[in-house]
């Protein structure tokens, strides 16, 4: 893909922010692979750490790099978590849940002293809601949830698998794709998203991230809150 470069390119760069010793939150999608990848590579060659995963998808890939990884029950905090976003905007208000982790990704993402944030020059906006904003929904319901966000004036896809089947999340949930377009409140929305019963979480992360690292064709930039 075209943004692969950009992507290991900040992937590299939030190797910077990894010390030995640390608990480290190892978050999902595609530049947080390149990151686990390249974790992994450190892992072999001496770095002492071990990986919280966000997904089983992350899980099985730093497993198979021979990254050690712990249950969040294990630790009382995470050092730092390096993760993707699918949205950032100049506040680092993000949009993520495009690779249907949202719900464990924001979990980790709390419980971290830092969340590096990793992304391509695609990703950064000045205004979120380009990207559909993922709602994950208990399936019981999905069909009044579907109504209260339309009502709040998006239109909502039933997000599907490969097969045409609903896409079930790592926690046995269902994700609605909501398009509201320009998103000119997001703290509100967020409140009212988490305030609807049968809203497990939504993909709006609002004052966790400690900073982004955005790659372009000029290299790494870091932007900090």
């Amino acid at each position: 893909m075209a943004n692969d470069g950009e992507k290991r390119m900040a992937a590299e760069r939030s190797l910077e922010y990894i010390r030995d010793g640390q608990v480290v939150g190892l978050g999902t999608g595609s530049t947080a692979a390149f990151f686990i990848e390249l974790l992994g590579a450190r892992v072999k060659q001496g770095l002492k750490i071990r990986g919280v995963p966000t997904s089983d998808r992350a899980g099985k890939l730093a497993a198979s790099l021979g990254i050690p990884l712990i249950q969040l029950d294990d630790v009382q905090q995470i050092d730092v978590t390096v993760d993707g976003a699918d949205e950032f905007d100049p506040q680092l208000r993000l949009i993520k849940g495009g690779g249907g982790a949202l719900l464990r990704e924001k979990v980790v993402a709390s419980a971290s002293r830092q969340v590096v944030i990793v992304a391509d020059s695609s990703k950064q906006v000045e205004v979120l809601g380009k990207f559909p904003l993922p709602v994950e929904v208990v399936p019981f319901a999905q069909a009044l949830v579907v109504r209260r966000v339309e009502e709040l004036g998006a239109r909502v896809v039933r997000r599907t698998d490969a097969a045409g089947a609903p896409f079930i999340t790592d926690s046995g949930h269902q994700i609605l794709d909501c398009y509201f377009g320009e998103i000119d409140a997001p703290e509100l929305l967020a409140r009212r998203l988490s305030d609807m019963p049968g809203v497990m979480e939504h993909g709006l992360f609002i004052g966790l991230a400690s900073v982004v690292l955005v790659a372009g064709s000029g290299g790494v930039a870091e932007i900090r809150r």
